[in-house]
């Protein structure tokens, strides 16, 4: 799956995201659901989180919550991705983490093959016609 199409369907099932953005391993935008330079600001600002949590902690972020008087900033990274995103007040913590984490896994999934059609079974004449 793509990161489009990865953040279409987060912002589906989770009313909780007001914005994200998904980076790969070399903190480039993958995608995002703000548009043109909203998009790269954001991005560019989730890099520059990334890495103060990652100094401020001392090792690599795989999860954090900032909690803001306006609502908060979430982080999740898998190795390979990461993905920011901010919510409105008081938001469910650990569905917003569900969420995230499983935006990522979707972004990691191989597409489904298309099923091929299956052959009509050829009618056999009754042996006693």
């Amino acid at each position: 799956m793509d990161a489009a199409q990865a953040l279409t369907d987060l912002r589906e099932i989770s009313s909780q995201i007001q914005a994200a953005v998904v980076l790969d391993a070399d903190g480039q935008k993958l995608g995002s659901t703000l548009d043109g330079s909203r998009g790269d600001d954001f991005a560019q600002a989730s890099r520059e989180l990334l890495a103060a949590v990652g100094r401020a902690a001392g090792r690599e972020p795989v999860q954090a919550e900032i909690s803001l008087g306006g609502g908060s900033v979430f982080l999740v990274k898998d190795g390979e991705r990461a993905i920011v995103a901010t919510t409105a007040p008081e938001p469910t913590v650990g569905l917003v983490f569900y969420d995230l984490k499983s935006c990522l896994r979707a972004l990691g999934e191989k597409p489904k093959p298309k099923p091929r059609p299956r052959k009509k079974k050829e009618e056999t004449p009754d042996a006693a016609a």
